[in-house]
């Protein structure tokens, strides 16, 4: 699973080491960025050892952490802004549910924290993060805990879901306006993208939330087609957390260096150590 946590300027080391430390043997990745102030933390193992792990976490973001001195570029709920449950088996759904579902009853009571779910809903229904993100406290109340803010911590987006990939690339020559008419031109059901400024630089930020149908690849030869004729460039490209193999083997080799893929960077690696070879 990957939690994305918003950290503070000046305590970063200190708060991400207190965080990465309650996680334990689940830790698999933790990707830091200062301009979207936030860390993403990937845990993985076995969902009862994860469960556990996610709530020790849970624990220190909410009392270490605080919502007023974010001043990042990404969207956030709160500190603990995105909890989602990934079963990696695909016959077995259910248990990511049962687990998100656990999880936000769970830090709504204990913590005081508001929870919306987004995933698969009672009746069949679906609610996305980005719905989430939309309609929280206006008309959409928490499934879980109170019905307002937590003072310094906000509220947490806890879902189930597959395996996406977070996929971050940078422009050069461009403005925000053009990041953001590629991020609109990007946007499909297997793709997600916001065009962020960051600084000096201009960034359009990914979730490919089909990438078995449309991953890294797809997506940067996509935007270096939009570019064209603008005098901008795709400069680097960032991958987020980790990816499935399955989906770093559909790029050709020669390619994972250019698009910041690597055998070590899978799901497989960190969980099991059987990286891809190149082909």
């Amino acid at each position: 699973m990957t939690c994305p946590v918003n950290v503070s300027e000046g305590r970063d080391d200190e708060r991400l080491a207190a965080l990465a430390s309650v996680c334990g043997p689940c830790l698999l990745d933790l990707h830091r960025d200062g301009d979207h102030h936030r860390a993403v933390l990937t845990l993985g193992g076995p969902m009862a050892v994860v469960e556990a792990a996610v709530r020790d976490l849970a624990r220190v973001a909410v009392a270490e952490l605080d919502l007023t001195d974010h001043r990042g570029a990404h969207p956030r709920l709160g500190v603990l802004d995105v909890v989602p449950f990934v079963s990696v088996a695909p016959t077995e759904p259910a248990s990511a549910v049962e687990a998100r579902d656990r999880f936000a009853r769970w830090a709504g009571d204990e913590l005081g924290l508001p929870c919306f779910l987004y995933g698969p809903l009672p009746g069949g229904h679906q609610r996305t993060l980005p719905e989430v993100r939309r309609r929280a406290f206006g008309d959409l109340a928490p499934d879980a805990g109170p019905p307002h803010p937590h003072p310094t911590a906000g509220a947490c987006a806890v879902g189930a879901r597959g395996v996406l990939v977070a996929y971050n690339l940078w422009l050069e020559g461009a403005d925000l306006a053009l990041a953001r008419q590629v991020a609109s031109s990007l946007r499909q059901p297997a793709v997600r993208a916001l065009g962020l400024q960051l600084g000096d630089e201009v960034q359009v930020s990914c979730n490919l939330v089909d990438p078995s149908r449309v991953g890294p690849a797809e997506v940067v030869d996509r935007t270096v087609a939009l570019l064209e004729g603008t005098g901008a460039r795709v400069a680097r490209c960032e991958l987020v957390g980790l990816l499935p193999a399955s989906v770093l083997e559909a790029v050709p080799a020669d390619r994972w260096t250019e698009l910041d893929l690597a055998p070590g960077s899978t799901l497989e690696a960190r969980l099991y150590g059987n990286a891809p070879t190149t082909r």
